[in-house]
């Protein structure tokens, strides 16, 4: 899409596109929100559905990340996508936003070292890339939160398996229901900690040059292809935001590479997050477009994204699609809102936005009543 010439102009934002195979109704899409309201054995259910029902008028919704396996869960009450349960659970929310007319991916990670042994199975550590804690923290019921684990070394026997259960969660999202997935490659989770030269001090195959930070990333993206098609296949990416320790000393080179040799698998878009992840935009010096020209894909813009710079940046060809998070949360009819310039909902100050019981701040926020 990011290379076809085509006439825009700032209402493009609301008219109908396609991403790979998925054909949207409109260039807005809802980012990845966790919410941690998952229901015992990280099963979604009828509120999660609701929530996303609500939210079914963006051209494409972006699942909250969603583990692959009991492994890679970092936070309380998130959901799963590796049990007939929750396969069963996430195909009656697809069936929902289905029928409203909506598109709906699901975004699939591991959380590498970014856990707590309270999490893993048999209470044992988190795996990483190196033996190198996060400088971070993750909320643990009962306890509050607390400093993520202390990691281990992903062993090179190890890896295999890891690629497989991002393969098999790809082939059980369309069992779900869902349009495609998102890869989640951000963020410091276990695939973006593999790029990244601040966590990743390994001296084999997986580790040391770009080529090798970048081998297991690819690995399972094109295992995903290979299974669903690259059609149905997105990346999120994160070049130079700094969440959850995330470091490297050569940003630049490492993503040009990393959108280089994705671009070679046929990917429905990609996905990236510019600047401090919910922060600011400029916080270290980057060449987005030197990227958005090495993909032929659809190129999703993501960070601070207000309805003027949205407009814009669909009109320019700086993006194919705009993301929005947080404004999602309060606004679930958002499409309409921005399409007819009006007033977003204020979040609410008595309502968490991780977590929660209930309804409140979740799925209450008032919707306006179109003409």
């Amino acid at each position: 899409m990011s290379h076809i010439k085509e006439a825009r102009t700032e209402e493009s934002l609301f008219q109908p596109a396609r991403i790979g195979d998925i054909e949207v109704a409109n260039r807005i899409v809802m980012a990845p929100l966790t919410r941690n309201r998952a229901g015992e054995g990280n099963v979604p259910n009828e509120l999660n559905l609701k929530y996303y029902a609500q939210r079914a008028g963006a051209g494409l919704i972006v699942t909250e990340a969603t583990q692959v396996s009991a492994q890679a869960q970092g936070y309380a009450n998130t959901p799963g996508l590796h049990t007939p349960e929750q396969v069963a659970a996430w195909k009656k929310i697809t069936d929902a936003v289905h029928e409203k007319g909506g598109r709906i991916v699901v975004q699939i990670w591991h959380t590498g070292r970014m856990s707590h042994v309270s999490f893993q199975p048999d209470g044992k550590a988190p795996v990483a890339p190196s033996a190198i804690r996060a400088d971070a923290k993750t909320f643990v019921v009962g306890e509050g939160f607390v400093d993520t684990s202390v990691p281990r070394e992903l062993t090179l026997a190890e890896i295999p398996g890891v690629v497989d259960d991002f393969r098999q969660t790809a082939r059980r999202a369309l069992e779900a229901g869902f349009d495609g997935i998102e890869i989640h490659g951000a963020h410091g989770y276990l695939l973006d900690s593999f790029l990244r030269d601040g966590s990743n001090h390994r001296t084999d195959n997986y580790g040391g040059s770009i080529e090798n930070r970048a081998r297991l990333l690819l690995e399972v993206v094109a295992a995903a292809t290979a299974e669903i098609g690259g059609g149905r296949v997105g990346v999120r990416l994160s070049p130079v935001s700094p969440v959850n320790d995330s470091s490297e000393s050569q940003p630049q080179p490492l993503f040009n590479y990393v959108v280089e040799q994705l671009n070679k698998l046929g990917l429905a878009y990609l996905h990236v997050v510019e600047g401090h992840t919910g922060g600011p935009r400029d916080n270290a010096p980057f060449d987005y477009e030197a990227l958005h020209q090495r993909f032929d894909g659809a190129w999703l813009v993501n960070n601070g994204y207000d309805r003027m710079m949205a407009r814009e940046a669909i009109a320019s060809g700086h993006g194919d699609l705009v993301a929005f998070g947080r404004a999602f949360i309060t606004n679930p009819d958002l499409v309409h809102r921005l399409q007819h310039n009006l007033p977003l909902n204020v979040p609410f100050s008595d309502a968490p936005l991780y977590g929660g019981v209930g309804e409140h701040g979740y799925t209450d926020y008032p919707a306006l009543t179109e003409a």
